[in-house]
């Protein structure tokens, strides 16, 4: 006869996971918040005064860049990561995350390496300002490599339907404005890990030693745009038209995604892009030192720019100062404080839009 251990699924270690969680979990509770870890489900009361309440919901995962932290045997950022990929594609529409859940699986447990995980979880739900409400941990032997993990999650939000922010108010002579990446945050790491063989290098600048490895340069967490834009919210949504999220895809895939069709006969909005109006992060240009291909580069990474806003001309440079003057309000150590910039305009295409490179332009 056969135990469910000797075929490769640990309980107790389960168990001891949990509990590892539930003192992490602790520290995300907010006011909603019904139910701790360890239920079937989880529950979140929708917060009062809503009229029209709106669901708004994000799912991903922090794909590829879970292999750096297994070779450098570092497991308590990617957690952030998990979190911010979801929270900053909620926030486009103005709202912000309630409650996040999250998915670890793996081959052989290890409740300590989970646990980072999971801590990671937590302290990007604390940068939120959202409950971690649950999760699953699922162990799989012969399905997952020994020491591989995976890592997923989705969160939810509520908002008032009239106060969406749609891209259906972004119009001509509209100011982009840029906040700043930490790097490159979760995306284009089937590039980097061809590009980057050992991650224990050391990380120069200009030829300087930094102190880091590439390897930690590269695992530094995404931002986690919600509060300081929240917070501009607050005071000029009805002078934000429209915002992104550049993950996957740049600039071209992901900039175009906050306009509106045009209806036939009419103009397509598109966005011109002031080239070098903001500051790219060094390990751009490292990855471009080891071979990345610079005619696809704002195809592929964020370049500098996690978010970008469509504001109305007349508010962008209020808008654009208070991000700047609350950058230290925000300081995290495990990232650059976050700097705002002016990037490019709205326009309307002066021909027609066949494609991405039609829909986003870079100027000098």
């Amino acid at each position: 006869m056969a135990s469910y251990k000797e075929s490769g699924v640990d309980v107790e270690e389960g168990y001891r996971a949990v509990d590892k969680y539930k003192e992490h979990a602790k520290r995300t509770a907010i006011p909603g918040l019904l139910t701790g870890l360890g239920s079937f489900n989880g529950m979140f009361e929708v917060p009062k005064g809503y009229k029209n309440p709106v669901i708004v919901s994000g799912t991903d995962g922090v794909g590829t860049k879970l292999d750096i932290a297994f070779k450098m045997k570092k497991y308590d950022t990617v957690g952030i990561d998990c979190v911010a990929m979801s929270v900053n594609d909620i926030l486009c529409s103005g709202v912000q995350t309630s409650f996040f859940l999250d998915y670890v699986a793996c081959g052989k447990l290890d409740a300590d390496v989970a646990a980072d995980l999971v801590k990671g979880v937590a302290d990007g739900c604390v940068d939120t300002g959202c409950a971690l409400l649950g999760g699953e941990t699922a162990e799989m032997p012969d399905f997952y490599d020994d020491g591989k993990y995976d890592l997923a999650g989705f969160g939810v939000g509520v908002g008032e339907k009239k106060e969406m922010i749609t891209g259906q108010d972004i119009r001509e002579g509209d100011v982009l404005i840029g906040l700043s990446s930490t790097g490159v945050h979760s995306n284009g790491f089937s590039l980097v890990r061809k590009l980057v063989q050992n991650f224990d290098d050391p990380f120069q600048i200009d030829g300087k030693d930094t102190g880091k490895t590439i390897g930690e340069v590269l695992l530094t967490p995404t931002r986690i745009y919600v509060k300081p834009v929240m917070e501009v919210l607050k005071k000029y949504r009805k002078a934000v038209h429209g915002m992104v999220h550049v993950t996957g895809g740049g600039f071209y895939e992901n900039i175009p995604r906050m306009y509106p069709k045009a209806k036939e006969g009419k103009k397509q909005l598109i966005s011109v892009i002031n080239r070098g109006s903001w500051d790219i992060p060094p390990v751009f240009g490292e990855l471009i030192r080891r071979g990345a291909d610079t005619a696809s580069i704002y195809n592929t990474f964020n370049m500098g720019i996690g978010f970008v806003l469509a504001v109305s001309a007349k508010e962008a440079d209020d808008i654009l100062a208070m991000f700047n003057a609350n950058a230290s309000k925000y300081h995290k150590d495990y990232c650059p404080d976050m700097k705002a910039y002016k990037i490019g305009r709205v326009e309307y295409a002066k021909g027609e839009v066949k494609g991405q490179k039609d829909s986003v332009l870079f100027e000098d």
